[in-house]
């Protein structure tokens, strides 16, 4: 691969002509410029995906229930809270990725390695736990845009989510990359059918710049907040962007083009997650707009598609459950990867793909086809999406920060501070998340 500097340097190519007229005349060198080959875009280009996979997991349909909750009962005082998460979710995703790049492992890999086997096997049980919990509310979403679009009884819509799902996360027959497309075209779906809530919502761009700068939380408000972050970070796709980097690892350029995909993985991060934050952002904005400016309180996904339409238009109503659905899609797709991740890691585990991924929704299904609350089961599974996230964040941190196991992309000490004040920060507010969730 040719260097940085010779790319930004005109190629030349010496062509050996002679003139008709004079065969005795000396050769003539024809300079001619050669256009470059491997433009700085086109690098970087190369590498992006991974955290488009990743980015999904941060526009779920759990966040869907709770940003639209925010922005219709408290107008756009919220709208700071994503933006916050979208941080702590950048740098989390950052220490993962590097621990992928450094070691050639994944997360689940080293911990299982290098902790003692209870510990592992404890840690692979409440991983185990939470990608099944994440599936429940991934499936749930999905079952209901089928059924907001098409009606479709949820039995069925639960049904037919699952052979999406594997259809999608068995790309990878194919290579990364065609998951990575398939996941990344449902995404720009969701930015989309947002674009087009904006435009029709009309929101107080004013309100909206102010309240994304300048935080603002009311006694009535904490839960609604509270429940947003612990919503937004999420410890299946901790484990698994460790594992989607090493499609794009090598070490044939040494220490150098291991320093160079992190670079260009981390440019990866910030546009994928800065596109989560904006779909996040939107979710609360339209919501605000449409919703609390006319005194409307949504308690249910269902409710929002009902009430849009009318407010807003057919076209409305129809782009959120489109939203809704590719959310669904792309989410239980990659909450079933990353139940392979975590199985394949920890355990050791090969059954085959197309087992290990139906071992990690079939708890979901289960649940639909019993028919319990949807609403009801999809705030239980964030709370034990709580109470699974500190045993992803602390041994990413414990691992990140060992020189034996990650060498010269070991965590600087300033980095373990700021990560053990994120995870003090996730962890506390997700125990205030179940305390309300129980007790408030």
């Amino acid at each position: 691969m040719p260097s940085p500097q010779a790319l930004n340097e005109t190629e030349t190519l010496a062509v050996t002509t002679a003139t008709e007229a004079s065969p005795q005349a000396p050769a003539t060198p024809l300079v001619l410029p050669r256009p470059r080959t491997t433009p700085r875009l086109s690098r970087l280009a190369a590498f992006l995906g991974p955290a488009f996979v990743v980015s999904v997991a941060y526009m779920d349909p759990g966040n869907f229930a709770t940003n639209l909750s925010a922005g219709s009962n408290f107008n756009y005082g919220l709208v700071w809270v994503v933006l916050w998460s979208n941080l702590a979710a950048i740098f989390l995703q950052t220490l993962s990725a590097k621990l992928g790049i450094a070691t050639g492992k994944t997360l689940p890999e080293l911990c299982a390695e290098l902790f003692a086997p209870a510990t592992t096997w404890f840690l692979w049980a409440v991983a185990e736990l939470a990608a099944m919990a994440t599936n429940l509310a991934e499936f749930l979403g999905g079952a209901l845009g089928f059924y907001l679009l098409f009606h479709i009884p949820l039995v069925w819509a639960g049904l037919l989510t699952g052979v999406v799902s594997l259809v999608i996360a068995g790309l990878d027959r194919y290579g990364q990359k065609a998951v990575e497309f398939a996941i990344t075209a449902l995404v720009g779906i969701i930015g989309l059918a947002y674009v087009l809530e904006l435009f029709l919502a009309g929101p107080d761009w004013g309100q909206v710049a102010l309240h994304t700068l300048v935080p603002s939380l009311g006694r009535d408000s904490v839960m609604v907040a509270v429940g947003m972050l612990g919503a937004t970070v999420m410890p299946h796709v901790i484990f698994l962007h460790s594992q989607l980097v090493l499609s794009r690892r090598t070490e044939a350029g040494g220490l150098r083009a291991l320093r160079n995909h992190l670079r260009m993985e981390k440019a990866d991060i910030a546009v994928a997650m800065n596109v989560a934050f904006l779909i996040n952002a939107s979710m609360v904005i339209v919501a605000a707009a449409v919703f609390n400016t006319r005194g409307i309180s949504v308690t249910s996904i269902e409710q929002a598609h009902i009430s849009l339409a009318p407010l807003l238009g057919a076209f409305s109503g129809t782009a959120f459950a489109v939203a809704l659905l590719a959310s669904g899609l792309s989410s239980s797709a990659v909450g079933t990867m990353a139940g392979q991740c975590v199985m394949q890691g920890f355990g050791r585990v090969r059954l085959g793909p197309l087992w290990e991924r139906l071992i990690a929704m079939v708890p979901a299904m289960a649940v639909i086809a019993i028919g319990l609350d949807p609403v009801r089961s999809l705030i239980l599974s964030q709370v034990s999406l709580s109470f699974a996230l500190p045993f992803a964040v602390i041994p990413l941190l414990v691992i990140t920060g060992r020189r034996r196991v990650m060498g010269p992309f070991t965590n600087t000490r300033l980095t373990s501070v700021a990560g053990y004040l994120v995870a003090a920060a996730i962890i506390g507010v997700n125990l205030l998340l179940l305390y309300l969730t129980f007790f408030g």
